[in-house]
């Protein structure tokens, strides 16, 4: 397993020397991906329940300040050289298709072939409104037409695609993509339809562990997730064993643990070798990537934080 690092753009992921510390760091230590989420805009008013808490309050609500997904990883492109940069995830109603499709593939360029696009559909209906590029309520049906608009505008020479959401034809899209086929997608989402759309369309999976819903916050939990998405990707008429894993896990925490709904510690929490049990539980279920996140205003505890886990957690994984 390897480990990547989910970084906000805001707070001390809002400004260049910020960013440019914690990609060199994540980098030096050995992270394997760095990932950013994806806001444009932050309503002040948010009825929108969030998935991934119980109390269904987003936790950022606070301040309006998020730098925007794709030219944050074009900048953190420049100031690293072998880290995967991952989108964790793009909202793909936030943006036009054929503008998203051709703003990742300049990241892969740009990135000599780094890039990793997660994608999912967004929970904040209110943020969707205010962009104005579908209905909330058609996200779902479009997410597929999108995902088989970016592949062909990727790989066809000359891209054509009609459907509901998405037109084009008689275009020329370059440069393509440096990875060939094309960047690897992670299609995120715990629902049912999240699934079945990983299983016909996804290079791999990308969950969160919190989904009051759909919790993921134990190994066995997780592997019986992961062995009903690789029984419907079968049934899509795909190799089962094809589908990469990754997973985000929001509330690591190295030394005190994070007490759960049940009363017991959550996973990735506590101890460094508690930690490390974790991570063999999870990787002998089918996890191959594992995407950490924490939030911190001050950039030397971020930095201490990332060193930690390469000194002390890392080691007992390997």
């Amino acid at each position: 397993m390897d480990f990547g690092l989910h970084v906000g753009t805001r707070g001390v992921g809002a400004t260049p020397e910020g960013l440019h510390a914690i990609a060199e760091k994540t980098e030096e230590v050995g992270f394997s991906y760095l990932g950013f989420p994806d806001h444009v805009v932050i309503p002040n008013l948010v009825d929108s329940k969030y998935p991934y808490n119980k109390e269904g309050q987003w936790p950022a609500q606070s301040t309006g300040t998020c730098l925007e997904q794709l030219m944050t990883i074009a900048y953190v492109a420049a100031v690293t050289t072998n880290i995967r940069l991952l989108t964790s995830v793009m909202v793909l109603p936030h943006r036009a298709p054929v503008l998203s499709a051709k703003m990742l593939a300049t990241a892969d360029v740009l990135s000599k072939g780094r890039l990793t696009v997660g994608v999912g559909i967004g929970w904040m209906a209110e943020e969707i409104e205010i962009l104005n590029t579908m209905p909330f309520s058609e996200r779902a049906e479009a997410a597929d037409e999108y995902i088989s608009a970016f592949r062909k505008l990727w790989i066809q020479r000359t891209p054509s695609h009609h459907g509901n959401r998405v037109n084009f034809e008689n275009i020329m899209f370059e440069p393509k993509p440096t990875q060939k086929p094309h960047p690897p997608v992670w299609i995120g989402g715990e629902s049912k339809p999240a699934l079945e759309r990983t299983a016909r369309l996804a290079d791999g999976w990308y969950p969160v562990i919190a989904n009051a819903r759909h919790p993921l916050d134990s190994a066995e939990l997780y592997g019986t997730m992961l062995s009903k998405v690789k029984g419907l990707v079968q049934r899509a008429g795909r190799p089962p064993d094809e589908l990469d894993t990754a997973l985000y896990v929001p509330w690591y925490q190295l030394g005190k643990p994070v007490i759960g709904q049940s009363g017991d510690r959550s996973p990735f929490t506590g101890e460094a070798e508690q930690i490390a049990e974790d991570v063999r539980a999870y990787g002998k279920c089918g996890l191959n990537h594992l995407v950490i996140g924490f939030e911190s205003q001050n950039l030397r505890v971020s930095l201490e934080r990332i060193e930690r886990f390469g000194k002390e957690i890392m080691p007992l994984c390997s």
